[in-house]
C-alpha cells in the first residue's frame, strides 16, 4: 500500500477502503485466508472510505462475495476452496468462513467503526487551545522502568 497523506491521516474520509487491511492480522484460519485478505485489500484500494462503519462493512461483504462467489452471511458451508488463492500447502487455496465470520470480518468492522467514530476525548483534545493541554513531562506515570523488560523498578532493600 502507498504512503498515507497528513490529510488522510486526520480525515479518515480521504483515505481508501483498503486502509482497514493495514497490518495484517497475527493468525488466519486456512492458508488460502492471507492471500484473500490481500486480494481484498487490492480489490478495495480504489474505493473511498464510506462516512459510516455500517456502510464500509457492507462494502466490506460485499467485496468478499465478489471475490470468493458465496455471500459469507448466508454461505451453509465452513470452508471453500478457491484456486486462485492456492500458493502451496496442504490447505491451500481453502478459505475458513468461520475464521472470516468470527475474526477477520469483525476486526474489519471494528477497524472501520474505530476509524469512523469521532472519539469525544480526542476530539476535545484537537479543540483545546494548546495552552491547557498539559505537557507529556507533565503527566505522571504510573510506575517506572528501569531495565528492557518494562517490569517496574523495585526499591532497594
Amino acid at each position: 500500500m502507498g504512503e498515507t497523506s497528513v490529510a488522510a491521516r486526520d480525515d479518515p474520509l480521504a483515505m481508501k477502503l483498503s486502509a482497514l487491511f493495514d497490518p495484517e492480522p497475527a493468525t488466519w484460519g486456512l492458508r488460502g485466508d492471507p492471500h484473500l485478505w490481500r486480494a481484498l485489500r487490492e480489490h478495495l484500494s480504489g474505493t473511498d472510505m464510506p462516512t459510516s462503519a455500517a456502510e464500509a462493512v457492507s462494502l466490506l461483504h460485499r467485496a468478499f462475495g465478489e471475490l470468493v462467489g458465496v455471500d459469507l452471511d448466508s454461505a451453509g458451508t465452513t470452508l471453500v476452496h478457491r484456486e486462485q488463492y492456492a500458493h502451496g500447502g496442504m490447505s491451500s487455496g481453502m478459505i475458513s468462513l468461520d475464521a472470516w465470520r468470527q475474526h477477520l470480518m469483525p476486526l474489519l468492522a471494528v477497524r472501520a467503526q474505530t476509524l469512523l467514530t469521532p472519539d469525544p476525548a480526542s476530539a476535545a483534545a484537537r479543540a483545546a487551545p494548546a495552552c491547557h493541554q498539559r505537557p507529556p513531562s507533565a503527566i505522571p506515570r504510573q510506575g517506572r522502568s528501569d531495565r528492557v523488560t518494562g517490569s517496574p523498578s523495585r526499591p532497594a532493600k
